[in-house]
C-alpha cells in the first residue's frame, strides 16, 4: 500500500481558537473540515512543506521556529496509507485568506468535534483540546 506523507497545522490565534478549512467542491472529501496543510513532496521536509502549503493555501508566512510538533495521525484509506504530523503554530505574518478552501473558521478546541472532518483529522482533536483547554 502506498504511503502518503501530509503535514498539517493547528493554527492558533491569540484567543486560543484553531483555524479549520473546508475542503473545496471537486476535491476528495469535499465539504469536510480539515487542518490546513498538504502533501510533502519528494526530498522535502515536513516543516518546509507546511510552510509552503500555508503560504499557498492561506497567504501567510510561517517561520520554522514557529512550528511545534504536537501529534500525528496514521490512517489507512482504501487506496493509500496516510501519515500526517500535526504542528501547532501561534505566530505568522500576513492575513489568513481562503485561497484554496471553500471556507475558513476559527473554532474553540472543544467545539472541533461539531465539524465533520476526514477520518485522519478527527483523531488529532483530543491532543489539541489537552494542549489548549
Amino acid at each position: 500500500m502506498k504511503l502518503v506523507l501530509v503535514a498539517a497545522a493547528a493554527i492558533v490565534d491569540v484567543d486560543g481558537r484553531v483555524l479549520i478549512a473546508q475542503r473545496a467542491q471537486g476535491k476528495a472529501l469535499a465539504g469536510l473540515w480539515e487542518f490546513p496543510g498538504g502533501k510533502v513532496e519528494m526530498d522535502e521536509r515536513p516543516e518546509a512543506a507546511l510552510i509552503r502549503e500555508l503560504r499557498e493555501e492561506l497567504g501567510i508566512r510561517v517561520e520554522y521556529a514557529c512550528l511545534a510538533p504536537l501529534t500525528f495521525a496514521s490512517f489507512a484509506y482504501p487506496d493509500f496509507h496516510l501519515l500526517m504530523p500535526l504542528y501547532t503554530c501561534r505566530r505568522w505574518s500576513g492575513f489568513v485568506t481562503a485561497r484554496e478552501h471553500q471556507a475558513l473558521k476559527w473554532v474553540q478546541p472543544n467545539e472541533l468535534r461539531a465539524y465533520p472532518m476526514p477520518p485522519a483529522d478527527a483523531p488529532l482533536i483530543p491532543a489539541l483540546i489537552d494542549l489548549l483547554d
